[in-house]
């Protein structure tokens, strides 16, 4: 009887250890694991019964807060400008989790670290923000304004937009019915799809800055040397498809010249026989091609360059580059045409190289997260991400983009009592489709005496059949816009 009993005592024991053993595992180690579990939905439900933080622009315009609601989840996220800032607050969703600024700062947001939601104050301005969704209108594309000096993105659009309010509504019905008519929408018309830095197009001849930067760097060229053939077509070495100039016309001369009327031949030669394919391949990823973006949102897209166009032939050109087997594609590519795409961000960003002495300051969106009583929990600084160019090169780019906004195709982004800088490009989407273009423009503004405080980047993108975009007469204007408007918040203009 007894051994009975102390058998059946160290059975229960053995269980109890058991128990606790596994109740420790569960908690210590499984419990990530299990929290993140999509079955299981207490932490979820958890995290909608209690108020998030603030998300504000920086002149104190509130563009996400909580919402009481009379409703299981007792909180649900507001957005009171709906669609205008929705690709940068994102959407925080009972059904679709979150994105934007409410996911990549979502640990301040719910107080995960602190007692209390914080306050996230963005580098964005409103004014600016509303500027850049009036001057585009209902046209699909981007704007982005930054400051080159520290990186500080001002503003950040794209059309078409969305209202995250019903995605991030309390009542589930409301939140599913909403998700399923977005998601019927074709990819490239999703209004979910932040353009300005999750889309890559064909830059077209803004990348001619590209181009022009490493001729400069290559130490072959100047602005004012050499001179190039007056044509109407160029055909690089190994085709005898011929690449034309916009529109069949005629130019030709230096490299400044080239910039102002935005010559496809000049450029194409540039690439293919003076410049190379190694040197252009380096000096693309100086501005940042084929690398991720250190911006504080979610998932920035790669913008590319071609990193390789195959194995030199034996055979050289006249300025000694060796001709590479496929030195045609690399001509398509010193107009930003080939394998050439970039985001909107990233063509902004190659104008605030310019504008900032070779200096690409890492982009981001908030300022610093504050305690509702208002002390500083942390504040982003400016930070240098890429020294693309060396201060001299920098300079004569800068004023081959004044002379181009002064007197060439970036004429109507002109703006009196201010200096501006830009350039071009007209981007064709398909070689079956030649009508179908997208209009883009990049530059750079700032007093007359000063250094440029402003850099932006404009795509108005191609629609089927509705002809084609340029950037001198649909982008240039809309640019024009938001820098005058930039230029007097920051006090630069009346």
């Amino acid at each position: 009887m007894n051994k009975n009993v102390r058998t059946l005592a160290i059975v229960t024991i053995l269980c109890f250890v058991t128990l606790f053993v596994q109740l420790t595992r569960l908690h210590l180690i499984q419990r990530e694991e299990l929290q993140g579990n999509p079955y299981n939905t207490r932490s979820i439900v958890q995290e909608f019964s209690e108020e998030r933080g603030v998300i504000e622009t920086t002149d104190g315009f509130i563009i996400a807060e909580s919402q009481e609601v009379q409703n299981e989840l007792e909180y649900q996220r507001h957005y009171p400008y709906e669609d205008l800032y929705a690709h940068i607050s994102g959407y925080f969703s009972f059904l679709y989790g979150s994105d934007g600024l409410e996911r990549s700062y979502n640990n301040y947001l719910s107080a995960t670290d602190t007692e209390t939601p914080l306050r996230i104050a963005t580098t964005l301005n409103h004014s600016i923000q509303q500027k850049a969704r009036e001057a585009l209108g209902e046209r699909n594309g981007s704007v982005v304004v930054l400051d080159p000096r520290t990186g500080e993105i001002l503003a950040l659009w794209s059309y078409p937009s969305y209202d995250p309010n019903p995605i991030s509504s309390a009542n589930l019905d409301t939140v599913r019915d909403t998700w399923e008519e977005l998601s019927k929408i074709p990819t490239l018309n999703d209004p979910r799809l932040a353009r300005t830095y999750r889309e890559i197009y064909f830059p077209g001849s803004t990348f001619k800055i590209v181009t022009a930067a490493a001729a400069l760097l290559s130490g072959k060229a100047t602005l004012t040397e050499p001179e190039f053939e007056n044509r109407s077509e160029y055909v690089p070495p190994l085709t005898e498809v011929p690449l034309q100039n916009y529109g069949g016309g005629t130019c030709g001369g230096n490299l400044l010249e080239g910039l102002r009327v935005s010559c496809n031949t000049t450029f194409a030669e540039l690439a293919a026989e003076l410049v190379g394919a190694e040197t252009m391949i380096t000096t693309a990823g100086l501005f940042g091609f084929n690398q991720e973006l250190p911006i504080d949102l979610p998932l920035p897209v790669l913008s590319v360059f071609p990193p390789d166009f195959g194995e030199a032939i034996g055979e050289t050109t006249a300025f000694s580059v060796p001709i590479v087997e496929n030195t045609p594609g690399l001509a398509q590519s010193g107009i930003g045409q080939f394998d050439v795409k970039a985001t909107p961000l990233q063509m902004a960003l190659v104008a605030a190289a310019v504008a900032n002495d070779g200096v690409i300051m890492e982009p981001y969106v908030v300022k610093s997260v504050k305690t509702q009583a208002g002390e500083l929990v942390r504040e982003n600084q400016p930070a240098v991400w890429k020294s693309a160019l060396p201060t001299g090169i920098a300079r004569s780019l800068k004023m081959a983009m004044i002379h181009v906004a002064e007197n060439g195709t970036a004429t109507r982004m002109q703006i009196n009592g201010a200096e501006i800088g830009g350039k071009t490009g007209t981007a064709q989407v398909d070689a079956n489709r030649p009508d179908d273009t997208h209009g883009w423009v990049i530059g750079f503004a700032g007093p007359p005496d000063g250094e440029p405080t402003v850099a932006i980047a404009v795509i108005v993108e191609s629609v089927p059949g509705q002809g084609q975009f340029t950037g001198g007469s649909d982008a240039a204007p809309i640019a024009q816009l938001v820098l005058q408007e930039t230029l007097r918040v920051q006090g630069h203009l009346e």
